[in-house]
């Protein structure tokens, strides 16, 4: 079985971000990110390049290096920055107390409005305020911080804190664990989709018999709630 090969998008990130340092040429950037991750390279071992392992490579070439130019090297090799971002999808007008009843959801998604995000490398989070009627997306927050949070899975739980549910394509249990320890239910919908289509099936559940651990989050009696639940 032949080696996997240095893909046109890694190369091109590996190029943008010796850009970032005045002395740095593209090729002693890709020999720092082989000493971090080992090669050959893969995108799995771009995704969990940390900023350690960068500052440390090569014998400390880019020690030296402000915090905050590492930083951002570090988001271009791992493609969640500075290659074809997608602009923000536009947000729809909200004020607490706008929509008695509702519910605030969190939409793991790597860009526009789609839902297509893993809990630990989506690039954002949609988050939606739905009722049985109505569904705006108020917000857009981005996890591009984590390279620096000690444990990024917390990081991203504590992002979504005033969500009551997060919609996520996988997760993992130590993850999971995290997210309810934030008082935030977890879904699994593996197959993905667009976000308002994929809540729009979760707005007929809320106007017809929502069960008791949606009950309790729209502030209604509810004997127990379930943390977790996949659905397919």
């Amino acid at each position: 079985m032949s080696e996997p090969q240095l893909t046109r998008n890694m190369a091109l990130r590996i190029g943008l971000a010796s850009k970032v340092f005045a002395d740095v040429s593209p090729a002693e950037m890709l020999g720092i990110v082989g000493d971090a991750v080992a090669l050959p390279l893969t995108e799995k071992k771009m995704t969990g390049l940390s900023m350690d392992k960068l500052r440390s490579a090569e014998g400390g070439k880019l020690l030296a290096m402000p915090k905050e130019t590492l930083k951002e090297a570090l988001l271009i090799l791992k493609g969640k920055a500075g290659i074809g971002d997608v602009e923000l999808p536009p947000l729809d007008a909200y004020q607490d107390g706008d929509m008695p009843g509702s519910i605030r959801i969190a939409v793991a998604s790597n860009g526009a409005e789609d839902f297509d995000g893993h809990f630990g490398s989506c690039t954002r989070f949609l988050i939606y305020q739905m009722s049985a009627t109505e569904l705006r997306l108020i917000d857009v927050r981005l996890t591009a911080d984590d390279v620096e949070a000690e444990d990024k899975n917390k990081f991203r739980a504590e992002l979504i804190r005033d969500c009551q549910v997060l919609y996520i394509v996988s997760i993992g249990g130590p993850a999971a664990a995290k997210v309810v320890r934030a008082d935030v239910h977890p879904i699994k919908h593996p197959n993905g989709g667009k976000a308002r289509e994929v809540l729009g099936a979760l707005s007929k559940v809320i106007a017809d018999n929502p069960p008791p651990w949606l009950a309790k989050a729209m502030g209604q009696e509810a004997e127990e709630r379930i943390r977790f639940r996949q659905t397919s």
